[in-house]
Order: C-alpha cells, then sequence, then structure tokens
C-alpha cells in the first residue's frame, strides 16, 4: 500500500500555493520546531476488507458494487463547517456528489480509489465512533498557533513530515548533497518556479535554511477525508469530509 491520496493532496496544495508574481517568498529565519506524531495504519482486518472491496468498486466504476458498501441512511458531508449531505437521498447519492462520480472522465473514481490505498485513519471529533481516512497527525495545537504567531504566516504555508527521517537536499535532485535531516515536524513550504525537478518541492526547515523534499514526503493538515462508520457490525464507508460543489 502507497499514499496515494496524499500525493493527490500535496500536489493540490502546492498548486494553491505556488507563488504567483512579484509575491515575497518566505523568508529565510529560523522557527521553533513543532514535532508531530504521524498517523498509523488501522490494524483490523476487516477495515481493510472494506477497503480493498471499495477499490476494486472504484476501479470497475461500478456503482451497484458501490453502494452496498455505503451506509444507506446517515451519511454525513462535512463541508465548510456544514454537513451538506441531502438526507432525503440515499449514502451513495450523497457520495457521489461530494467526489463528482458523475463527472466525465471518471477524476472521481480514480480519487475513491486512491483513499482505498492508504491505510492510516484517525477519529473524528465531530462524527461518534467514525475513522476518517487519511489519518491526521498529533501534535501540540497551542504550540503550533505559537509558530504561526512566531513566523506571521498562515496554517496553509506549512506542511509536516511523514518519515521518521526525511533527507533535505541542498538541490531539487536525488544526486544533490544532504543538507540536513529531519524527524516528524511541522515545515514552512517555501515554493520556487525555479527549483528544476517537479518530483522536489522546496522548504524552509526550523535552521532557516532553505532545501529540497520530495513531494510526496510531506502532506498538508486538513486533508479530504473518506470516513469509515460500524453499520450492523460491519465497516461501510458513512461520510466525507470535504469534496466539491454543495448540494
Amino acid at each position: 500500500m502507497g499514499n496515494a491520496p496524499r500525493q493527490i493532496l500535496v500536489s493540490i496544495f502546492l498548486a494553491l500555493l505556488a507563488a504567483p508574481a512579484g509575491a515575497q517568498p518566505a523568508p529565510l529565519k529560523p522557527y521553533k520546531p513543532v514535532a508531530v506524531v504521524t498517523p498509523v495504519p488501522v490494524t483490523d482486518p476487516a477495515f481493510d476488507a472494506l477497503r480493498k472491496q471499495v477499490g476494486e468498486a472504484a476501479q470497475k466504476k461500478d456503482r451497484a458494487a458501490l453502494s452496498q458498501l455505503v451506509v444507506a441512511q446517515g451519511f454525513f458531508w462535512q463541508r465548510d463547517g456544514r454537513d451538506r449531505a441531502d438526507k432525503r437521498k440515499s449514502g451513495v447519492d450523497n457520495l457521489a456528489t461530494a467526489l463528482s462520480l458523475n463527472s466525465k472522465g471518471g477524476a472521481g473514481w480514480d480519487i475513491l480509489y486512491s483513499y482505498t490505498d492508504d491505510p492510516t485513519a484517525s477519529p473524528a471529533p465531530a462524527f461518534k465512533s467514525a475513522l476518517c481516512a487519511p489519518g491526521e497527525p498529533a501534535y501540540n495545537a497551542a504550540a503550533f498557533a505559537e509558530l504561526l504567531k512566531s513566523t506571521q504566516s498562515d496554517v496553509t504555508e506549512w506542511g509536516y513530515t511523514l518519515s521518521p527521517t526525511t533527507d533535505v537536499h541542498d538541490k531539487a535532485q536525488a544526486s544533490a548533497p544532504v543538507s540536513e535531516k529531519l524527524g516528524p515536524m511541522f515545515v514552512r513550504i517555501a515554493p520556487d518556479k525555479a527549483a528544476g525537478s517537479a518530483a522536489y518541492q522546496r522548504i524552509i526547515t526550523p535552521s532557516g535554511k532553505a532545501g529540497f523534499v520530495t513531494i510526496d514526503s510531506v502532506a498538508p493538515l486538513g486533508n479530504d477525508q473518506l470516513c469509515y462508520v460500524k453499520d450492523g457490525g460491519a465497516w461501510k464507508i458513512g461520510g466525507y469530509i470535504g469534496g466539491g460543489e454543495s448540494q
């Protein structure tokens, strides 16, 4: 299993961060590191089995099969701080709207499949007993808030490293010297259109130095998430956080 949904979200994240012409780059200044505890895989064979079934339905674009894997009633769709699900419609109909499964080209089905390739999930405080994937990291919220304040930055300017050790290169290429090695922590994203390889992202490390990491080694906060709940004793898709146009 890989981290395909994270790669999709990171790509969107970096595109949104791309600095417009004339924009001031993030300053090269040291900041206090804030550690994260990265999300871990769910160790439940039944959960893994559901992910596999959803993945197979997504690959085949089989809505009938998918409908058996989504709660019939009670589906939630959290977007912009509100539950956007139409309670008059079935769960699969709401999921189809949230992921745009009916759009041409099948992009929504591809996104659904990508979620099944990530074994991590974390509780959703607003929805009792729901697990949402990909999982979110644990961290000291007060320390992160102080980091934003001290750097006069916004949460969208930050990502977090996913591995126990992340290599920071001098240049945007695997053969470039490694200038630092970082543990799981928040790093400031510093877009650079002249970086070189699209597989690398420029960051500023806590030491205040710029460097490059692979794009799949960092993730944003606030991922869109596919949520799972127990329904009649079995795991099913029970909701979605994020998504497209509201109904």
